[in-house]
Formats: C-alpha cells, sequence, structure tokens
C-alpha cells in the first residue's frame, strides 16, 4: 500500500471494530474514524477544498485535529497545521505563504489570533470554528463545525476523490519550528511518511495496535509521525491529552504501550519517580511500556540510565522534519550511551569535513514550498540533505550528535565550543530546568539558568526554605550555592576553555508563550540572546 488513505481503509476493513481515537472517555473504532473523515471531507468539499489547495489547522492536540488532517488528505488537499501558540504575524505569514483557502479553528483562543490578520489573507475563504461560541456571526467568511460537518456519508464520492491519490503527492505541509529565524514550509509526500514509519518500525520495533499518548502539538513531526503515521500503519490506538499539564494523569488512564518524548518529558518523569521512595513505573503510567523514544535533543545519560534500571529501554533517535522525523535510531539490542544509533533501513549518512551530517534516501522530503507555488529541493546535485548538524560516527558507525553547525561557539580566542554539550551537564543538576551557554566571539562562556519550578520548590521544602513563590527562589542564598555546586560539577567534566566562568539563576521558566522556546519546547538561541542582551553583556563587566 502506498498512500496513508489506503493504509487507513484496511484498518477500518481489517479492524473496523478495534479502537483508535480517544478522548475524554469517548473512543472512536477505525470504521467510525473512517465515516468521521468521510463527513469531515465531504463537509469541506462543499466549501470548495479540492485536490492541491490547502487548509490551515490551528486545534489542540484532539481527535477533531486528527481527523481534519486526514479528511484534507483524502480530498488530495494539503494539510497545514499551525501551533495554537504562534503570534499572528506568523500566523499571517504562514496562511499567506502556504496560500490557505481554508482555516479551521479550535475556540476562542485560535480565533483572536486569526483575527487581526484576516484581512492580510486574500487567498482565505472561510473559517470553520469548532467552538460555536467562538464563530463570528457578522462575518460571512466564519462558519460553524455543526454545519460543515452533517450527517452525509456519501463514500462512493469520497473514495473517487482519495483514490486518485498518488505516492509522490503532498501529505502534509509542515513549517520549521523557527529556531534560526523564518519558518521553512516543508512538504511530506505519502512516500516520505510510509518508507519512515517502514524503516523506523524495522529498527526499533513498534507492537502491532500499539497504545500511545498524543499531546505534543501536530506540527512537531515526532507527535505527527507517532500519532498519525505510524498509528495508521500499526492501526495503533491513540488517547489524547490536550493539556500537556495533564499527562501524568493520561498515562494512568491509559497505560500506553508506546510512549515518545522530548527528553524534557523523561527529565519530568523521572523526577517525578525519584521524588517519591517507593514509586514503580505503574505509579506514571509507564508499567506496561514496551516501546519508549526520546528525540528533539539530546537524552542526558543520567535519564537514560535511570530509565534502563527500572526495565524501560528508551531508544534514541535523531532527525528533522526535512527527515521526515527519524533518520537514524538506537534499539533496545544496539545501543550506545549518548549515541543516537545508526541510519534507519534504506537511509545512508555521511560526514562533511567539518562534521556536517548529510542523509540521503526515500525519507527526505519532497522540498521547500515557495511563496510563489514553486517547490526548491532540500538536497544537493547528488541527493545529499546537508542537516545543518554536526556529528562524529564511531569505529562501528553509530552517530553521535555535537551541536547545530550555526550554534557552535567560537570564542575570542578561536576555540570551537558544543553549547550543547555545556547545557547537557548543567541540566543534570535536579534543580536546573533549562540551560543556555553563550560566548560567541566572548574571551569565556557564561550561562542563564532556569530553575526547575517543582523541583526547587520540593527542595526548597525540603531545606525548610520559607519562601513564598518559585522566583523568589533565585536570588535565595541557599539555591544560588547549589547552582554553585551544579556549575562546578559540570566544570569538572568540561575541557578548560568550555567552562562557565559567570552564570545568572532567571526568576521564570522559558515558555513558548515567554519567545525563548518553540512549541517542540527546544530553545530558540536567537531569541534568548536579544531578550536577555544586557544580562549577557552585564556578565562580562
Amino acid at each position: 500500500m502506498s498512500t496513508i488513505p489506503e493504509l487507513l481503509h484496511r484498518n477500518a476493513e481489517q479492524y473496523g471494530d478495534m479502537p483508535a481515537l480517544s478522548h475524554d472517555g469517548h473512543v472512536l473504532t477505525w470504521s467510525e474514524t473512517r465515516t468521521g473523515i468521510a463527513r469531515i471531507a465531504l463537509g469541506l468539499s462543499r466549501l470548495g477544498v479540492h485536490k492541491g489547495d490547502r487548509v490551515a489547522i490551528m486545534m489542540s492536540s484532539r481527535p477533531e485535529h486528527w481527523l481534519t488532517d486526514q479528511a484534507v488528505v483524502h480530498l488530495g488537499a494539503l494539510p497545514a497545521t499551525v501551533y495554537g501558540t504562534m503570534p499572528s504575524s506568523q500566523i499571517a505569514y504562514l496562511a499567506q505563504h502556504s496560500r490557505a483557502r481554508v482555516a479551521v479553528l479550535e475556540g476562542t483562543a485560535e480565533v483572536e489570533r486569526w483575527l487581526p490578520v484576516l484581512d492580510q489573507l486574500p487567498d482565505l475563504e472561510r473559517v470553520v470554528v469548532l467552538d460555536p461560541e467562538a464563530c463570528v456571526a457578522d462575518d460571512e467568511r466564519f462558519v460553524r463545525w455543526s454545519d460543515v460537518v452533517t450527517e452525509e456519508t456519501d463514500l462512493d464520492a469520497f473514495e473517487a476523490a482519495w483514490r486518485e491519490i498518488d505516492e509522490v503527492d503532498p501529505v502534509t505541509l509542515i513549517y520549521t519550528s523557527g529556531t534560526t529565524g523564518v519558518p521553512k514550509g516543508v512538504l511530506l509526500t505519502h512516500r516520505n511518511v510510509i518508507a519512515n514509519a517502514e524503516a523506523r518500525d524495522a529498527a526499533a520495533p513498534t507492537p502491532q495496535h500499539f497504545r500511545s499518548v498524543c499531546y505534543l502539538p501536530l506540527a512537531h513531526i515526532a507527535e505527527r509521525m507517532v500519532s498519525v503515521y505510524m498509528a495508521i500503519h500499526k492501526a495503533g490506538h491513540v488517547t489524547f491529552c490536550p493539556d500537556p499539564g495533564q499527562l501524568v494523569g493520561v498515562l494512568r488512564q491509559t497505560r500506553p504501550t508506546s510512549v515518545f518524548g522530548v527528553p524534557r518529558i523523561w527529565e519530568k518523569l523521572a523526577a517525578a519517580l525519584r521524588s517519591r521512595p517507593g514509586s514503580s513505573l505503574a505509579d506514571v503510567g509507564l508499567d506496561q511500556v514496551t516501546w519508549a523514544c526520546s528525540a528533539a535533543a539530546p537524552l542526558p545519560v543520567d535519564v537514560q540510565e535511570y530509565f534502563r534500571e527500572q526495565g524501560i529501554a528508551i531508544v534514541e533517535a535523531w532527525g528533522m522534519t526535512e527527515t521526515t522525523g527519524v533518520a537514524t535510531s538506537t534499539s533496545e539490542t544496539d545501543f550506545r550511551f549518548g549515541s543516537v544509533g545508526t541510519p534507519i533501513p534504506g537511509t545512508e549518512i555521511r560526514l562533511l569535513e567539518d562534521g556536517e551530517i548529510l542523509v540521503r534516501g526515500p525519507i527526505v522530503a519532497a522540498g521547500y514550498l515557495q511563496e510563489d507555488g514553486s517547490v526548491v529541493s532540500v538536497t544537493d546535485d547528488e541527493g545529499w540533505m546537508h542537516s545543518g548538524d554536526v556529528g562524529r560516527v564511531d569505529e562501528d558507525g553509530h552517530l553521535y550528535i555535537i551541536d547545530r553547525k550555526k550554534d557552535l561557539i567560537i570564542t575570542s580566542g578561536g576555540k570551537n565550543i558544543a553549547p550543547a554539550a555545556v547545557e547537557a551537564l548543567l541540566t543534570k543538576h535536579p534543580l536546573v530546568g533549562q540551560a543556555l551557554a553563550y560566548g560567541d566571539r566572548r574571551p569565556y562562556v557564561v550561562a542563564l539558568i532556569v530553575l526547575d519550578q517543582e523541583a526547587v520548590t520540593a527542595w526548597a521544602a525540603a531545606q525548610g526554605i520559607d519562601v513564598a513563590s518559585p522566583p523568589d527562589l533565585a536570588t535565595h542564598p541557599d539555591v544560588i550555592a547549589e547552582i554553585d555546586r551544579a556549575v562546578e560539577l559540570a566544570n569538572e567534566d568540561l575541557a578548560r576553555v568550555e567552562q562557565v566562568k559567570r552564570y545568572r539563576v532567571l526568576p521564570t521558566e522559558w515558555t513558548p508563550e515567554g519567545g525563548e522556546l518553540t512549541a517542540s519546547l527546544k530553545i530558540k538561541r536567537r531569541a534568548v540572546h536579544e531578550k536577555y542582551g544586557d544580562v549577557f553583556n552585564a556578565l562580562y563587566m
């Protein structure tokens, strides 16, 4: 089977009564999922959505988002998921760049982000709103979800549309998270996502009919691969958790067999278990996990070791949107601490002289969408995609990531330093939630440190420190003394030129809303450099 609709309809025919999507106790079987997709697709078709059109989706991780995405795909149109935290200015850019004809929004919060820029979007004809109370009554462009999704199920027309889809047709348009500036629109095809699902499954097998929790934004390539394409490929059962703050509760309820998490999530889960002596994996809903994966950033070795001691071997993977997610992966049996494994089947990697990682294979994206509608290749003339990441490969072919090529610090003395390595050592301390190393064209390395709000509050209580709020703890002498120890411990494992000479503890956590993190929880270095420019300057005085 060469397209996502073919796989989904196989599931509806062969596993029709098995669960596919769950939320708040309501379960859709694979048969019901197909029916739901058909109803949404037919409704969108009546709004004028046809093959080749673009539809922007701004909803949390919930069944309606998943179903809408697949409805658009079944029409041969192209879904573009927009992060819910995206400001109006970036929404305008993405909607203009993608030439979206229709936007599907969840509720008031999303509508309020779109309203200021609607008049800048001449291609946008209709705005579908899930929450009827949030629909703008006096604007003819707005239409309620319930008026679009009817009980009509003309399966013949529905099938005729998706049968025309080819494996080289685009299946999704994903905009890169913007850590490097203006987001790029990455086009992925049916061939890309199916090749990645098959190869990743061969490298680190996922159980058929796995159970998982979708809690990251579906604009995140890793979440999309697991909760959409792998779920369809393996006829899995996805439970949605729109509020990541409720993740542990949902994990306890669902007892997933497969769990994907960025390192920050695994760190939080490990901290939750470590903070309660005698606790077990069941206390955080991980007692039935047979497949676990971490990606998007290096997973601290101590976290990896901790979960291995608990019986969970976390697979580490490396990749990016342009490689349809995973390009290299470890497995339970082929594992090295600190490594992101070897290329998944069908994929090649090689390193340039400066260590930049190149990737070639069927998982490499079809191209970047341009403003004029054309598509520019993501590869060079020999088919290699230049990742922008720097790494090294050991004698057995295992890849180790050093850092982003553009993020390497070159000190005023000409020394090259990977900030990610410095930051990984700093965040090994339980009180350090986030860290950023800085020092490009400067005489030495400094750091910004953000406290782990939960960990520092619990630590302060155990120390008998009576402080009203976590921000106040950022200047408490006992906390500063503990962070001094964290920096000293990190420096012990760093070369002299890499060592942190000065640092500042910040009073608040970094968040996507604050502008320091992307929606996928990666640090936006340029934004942090600009926001805290005065702080950095003070550290060199």
